[in-house]
């Protein structure tokens, strides 16, 4: 088992810590990594479904398979790996936390400073005129939901061939200059630009401490120690060793 006990000793120091966490951390409530055996892209062709070009091309086809990612991530409830990182915040041992998941789980988990890499699923916009509707206000009974001026909705998330939207790719970069200490959660951040992060973060002198069961392309080359446990475990681990350390 791992000692938590020092874990907690050394992100109870820490002046601005960050997370960044990845599809890893929502597994556990029931979410699976799109790339994983049984998720999305096990069942869609990426190039078909995934891409802004297939959207626009046919967008009701492309709603196919968003209602189905739709039903899974309405279903989601956090797990303790959202509460525990919402309990670092409340600390004021995390600052941020910056996921590249589109589920809206690190919020409902209490989490307030959030930045969404990739989008979320809460809001829904029309790609001809931009009005924005919330998810619960739009029905999906007729694919694709049409907005007044006839467009066709889609959710405010990342298609494959889009840019990250430049106030969560600035903030995050900001974030991962200055912290002291780098969370990374349930991600390989194998892909440009989230893969950048860890980098920056270790270049300017930050503790990177990974929580994934699996070795990384970071593992052996950035990360200061790796914890190869389940988010929830892990993370709700170290929150009792800090119980501990607070009460020392």
């Amino acid at each position: 088992m791992r000692d938590y006990q020092h874990i907690a000793q050394r992100i109870a120091g820490s002046g601005y810590g960050v997370a960044l966490t990845g599809a890893g951390i929502s597994v556990e409530s029931g979410i699976p990594d799109f790339r994983s055996p049984g998720g999305l892209w096990s069942k869609y062709d990426p190039r078909e479904f995934g891409t802004i070009e297939s959207f626009r091309a046919n967008p009701g086809k492309v709603w196919q398979m968003l209602v189905e990612l739709d039903e899974v991530l309405m279903r989601a409830d956090p797990n303790p790996g959202h509460l525990a990182l919402a309990e670092l915040e409340r600390r004021g041992i995390l600052k941020v936390v910056i996921t590249q998941n589109v589920d809206s789980l690190h919020q409902r988990a209490g989490s307030i400073e959030v930045i969404e890499f990739h989008g979320n699923n809460r809001v829904l916009r029309c790609e001809s005129c931009g009005r924005e509707f919330q998810r619960e206000s739009v029905s999906l009974r007729s694919l694709p939901p049409r907005c007044a001026c006839k467009g066709a909705l889609r959710p405010d998330i990342v298609f494959f061939g889009e840019p990250i939207p430049e106030e969560a790719y600035h903030r995050s970069m900001a974030a991962a200059s200055r912290c002291d200490l780098m969370l990374i959660i349930g991600t390989s951040a194998s892909v440009a630009p989230a893969s950048t992060l860890p980098r920056i973060a270790k270049g300017n002198g930050a503790f990177l401490l990974e929580i994934n069961p699996e070795a990384s392309e970071l593992t052996h080359h950035l990360t200061d120690l790796h914890v190869s446990e389940s988010a929830g475990l892990a993370l709700s681990g170290i929150v009792a060793a800090l119980d501990m350390h607070d009460k020392q």
